[in-house]
């Protein structure tokens, strides 16, 4: 596959979900041929499952499993990457240099709208460029299967990217159902990118509870109660499944090169994601 990057830079400024802390992000063309990779105070960090950060996007999920995808060294740590991740697989745009704006080495990429359409738009706007090499995609040889109770991510060979992710929750208010992504840019773009981040009415009663959320109201994220979701319309039907399957992406992105496999989550989330990434690295040894 060729190696593709942007044509110019582009910059993006906003809070983070969970931290509320301000951010700006410049993504720049990059031709070394090293993927994508994070600057933040004279720090770069590669998007590599190897460069995975424990540390919690807040003191409130210490004990908890990871509720965004983060990446870090001793001293800094970027958090709540997944959605950027996607938006560059899902273009299939192999190089980048993401220069992180924060006064803080903890900090988290801006959430903007929950989705990953505003970096979508932007880039495809901005135009992609091909690089004069290319890259060879990870594939896998044998079945890898992650479980953890009844969900699970399985990883199955295959000449091309499959992607899949059935979302199965107990409550009524959520659509379940299984949707799919082949790889193509343009699918991405029209139906993937615009889903936007979730949480049901108690969850999000929790949270402000432990101080998180206090920078948002129900109109700037997803809450969706047993009528609906509130001060707010769902952007398709099954946006909710739509948005698991774009963080799925973005987190096996962490994989660092364009991923042929066919891949099947259920009801799994960012901790089962890292170890299907994890897997998938150690198949290449």
């Amino acid at each position: 596959m060729q190696r593709t990057t942007l044509k110019a830079p582009l910059r993006f400024a906003g809070t983070g979900l969970f931290s509320a802390q301000p951010c700006a992000i410049t993504l720049h063309p990059s031709h070394d041929h090293c993927g994508i990779v994070f600057e933040h105070m004279d720090q770069r960090i590669p998007a590599h499952i190897d460069a995975l950060s424990s540390v919690p996007v807040h003191p409130a999920f210490a004990s908890m499993p990871p509720r965004c995808t983060g990446v870090g060294s001793d001293q800094i740590n970027i958090a709540t990457i997944e959605h950027l991740l996607s938006a560059l697989c899902g273009l299939g745009i192999s190089d980048a240099l993401i220069e992180i704006e924060s006064t803080n080495a903890h900090c988290e990429i801006p959430i903007l709208d929950g989705s990953a359409i505003e970096f979508v738009q932007a880039i495809n706007n901005n135009g992609i460029k091909t690089l004069d090499t290319t890259i060879k995609p990870i594939t896998i040889t044998e079945r890898i299967v992650i479980e953890d109770g009844d969900a699970s991510i399985t990883i199955e060979p295959s000449d091309e990217p499959s992607y899949a992710y059935t979302l199965d929750y107990p409550q009524p208010e959520i659509t379940n159902a299984s949707v799919t992504w082949d790889g193509d840019a343009s699918d991405y773009t029209k139906r993937i990118a615009h889903a936007r981040t979730f949480c049901l009415e108690h969850e999000a009663d929790a949270m402000h509870s432990a101080g998180l959320f206090t920078h948002l109201n129900t109109s700037d994220m997803l809450v969706i109660a047993k009528a609906g979701p509130i001060d707010n319309t769902l952007r398709d039907p099954h946006e909710c499944a739509l948005h698991k399957l774009l963080d799925l992406i973005g987190d096996l992105a962490l994989v660092g090169r364009p991923l042929h496999a066919k891949v099947h989550a259920i009801k799994s989330g960012h901790r089962m994601a890292h170890q299907a990434a994890r897997a998938i690295i150690e198949q290449q040894f």
